[in-house]
């Protein structure tokens, strides 16, 4: 496909002026590693003298939980190393068997998450995405309508590319595509920079496969209490929080970066470069028919019975078959997110075991006792969830560190464990304040020979989104959601 950009991942790229100060970073950050360390110790010791309550289990599972939170937070060490880690820890203490820990790799999120990559796959080889893309852009007027029909077409792609970062890099060509069209006017090629990464992170909320941290949320809400949530559910709450909060983001994207003669100002656009052929061609034609066919039956589970996962193997199989598919079934599989595939079983089986030992109970009781009011909670949980990527960068890790903590608490106060869990991870979908916060920002922040944005920029805007963003959630749980049948108490 022309205007293809084969880029090295900016989070993968080490600039020579950050390799030649690494080691003093590392230096620097001895006394956060200490500090941990010295309040583990204390912990342990709390736990061990003070007279908790808490069974040895959940004591062991407790102090595993507080490092591996204090590795995601302080340390550089890969998080899926970090998960895998304090999972084999508890599994060697006899916390968790070893059936426990290999059942959540081999179980059926797994095989969705595989089978819906090949999907994915298939639908990107086609063409789909991109002639989707341009056929909503190239019928933009205004700078205005061309952010709400690049934000449309954003929404759409999660139906498509079920990672937020997979989304970005199928989307980079459309940007540099338009910034160069749009050279002339500096403001509005930035503005269009920090629009599609915050649209991207904002809309993965529309689906279940949105987001890793989504089937996260749904793994550890089984654990807990039998029942997760499934696609269709899902796409019913998540969808319109997703529409309503992409849209009211471009808005205040063009607000803050653009001024009034900009967004007023026509212009045409050459989208020569990624333009495709007129008509849609065959491997296309099929990829929406199967894209649309796995998507429905994904919503209708209730009437039909059969597994999210049984339904995406099949498509995953037919968009890889040798006559109809678009693509190569080894070729699809490379690209499956392996690494994110055993980060997920990892922190399914550390969250289990903090809830089946007591230690999320007990940890619950001990930061959250003391809200007995539920709005005052639930306020609580969207707030600490909005702010946390400042800390955890990972937004799975953040789901598995909140989502476990959030469940008894919920139960405790007689509120839906199911609402609140949902209302945190989607609070947790804002990671806007820093490049490193997460891959799309990061891949939007870095692209050769095209001007975007800088770290001044995402903290203005983040002033106003995180806000935004936790407000849209807390308007929903209150008052839309219990409309969609998810009442919070």
């Amino acid at each position: 496909m022309s205007g293809t950009l084969e880029l090295a991942p900016p989070w993968q790229r080490v600039p020579l002026a950050e390799a030649a100060t690494t080691p003093l970073r590392r230096r620097r950050r001895w006394w956060p590693l200490l500090l941990a360390v010295l309040a583990l110790g204390g912990l342990a010791g709390a736990l061990h003298f003070g007279g908790t309550g808490l069974s040895l289990p959940g004591q062991v599972t407790l102090l595993v939980f507080t490092a591996a939170v204090a590795a995601w937070t302080l340390t550089r060490i890969d998080d899926t190393y970090v998960a895998l880690a304090a999972a084999l820890v508890l599994v060697l203490l006899g916390v968790l068997s070893g059936d426990q820990l290999f059942a959540t790799l081999g179980g059926e999120t797994s095989w969705l998450l595989i089978a819906a990559f090949v999907l994915a796959a298939g639908v990107g080889a086609s063409g789909l995405p991109t002639r989707v893309a341009v056929a909503l852009i190239r019928r933009a007027r205004s700078v205005r309508g061309l952010a709400h029909l690049v934000t449309a077409a954003l929404l759409l792609s999660a139906f498509a590319i079920p990672a937020t970062s997979g989304r970005a890099a199928l989307a980079v060509p459309v940007f540099v595509a338009l910034a160069g069209t749009l050279r002339e006017r500096p403001r509005v090629v930035r503005a269009l920079a920090i629009l599609f990464p915050t649209v991207i992170l904002l809309s993965a909320v529309a689906t279940l496969m949105g987001a890793g941290a989504h089937l996260v949320t749904s793994q550890l809400l089984t654990a807990a209490t039998g029942s997760g949530i499934g696609f269709g559910q899902w796409l019913l709450l998540g969808l319109p929080l997703a529409v309503v909060s992409s849209h009211l983001a471009a808005e205040l994207v063009l607000f803050l970066f653009t001024r009034r003669r900009d967004r007023r100002g026509g212009f045409t656009l050459d989208l020569t470069e990624i333009r495709p052929p007129k008509g849609l061609s065959k491997p296309e034609r099929r990829a929406a028919l199967l894209l649309a066919g796995v998507s429905l039956a994904w919503a209708s589970e209730p009437l039909h019975g059969v597994s999210p996962a049984v339904v995406a193997l099949i498509g995953a199989l037919l968009i890889s078959s040798p006559r109809f598919g678009t693509v190569q079934l080894n070729k699809a599989l490379a690209g499956v997110p392996w690494s994110l595939l055993v980060f997920m079983a990892a922190t399914a089986a550390l969250g289990a075991a903090l809830i089946s030992s007591g230690a999320a109970t007990w940890l619950a009781t001990a930061l959250l006792g003391p809200v007995q009011r539920p709005v005052i909670f639930l306020v609580l949980v969207v707030l600490v969830s909005t702010a946390a990527h400042l800390v955890i960068q990972s937004r799975s890790a953040r789901s598995s560190v909140l989502v476990p903590l959030v469940i008894p608490a919920a139960l405790a106060l007689g509120l839906n464990p199911v609402a609140v869990a949902f209302a945190s991870t989607a609070a947790a979908g804002f990671c806007h304040t820093l490049s490193s916060s997460a891959k799309p920002v990061a891949m939007f922040a870095h692209l050769d020979g095209t001007p975007t944005y800088g770290r001044a920029d995402l903290l203005r805007l983040s002033l106003f989104l995180g806000p935004l963003t936790a407000g849209l959630v807390l308007f929903f749980a209150l008052s839309v959601w219990p409309l969609l049948g998810l009442n919070w108490r």
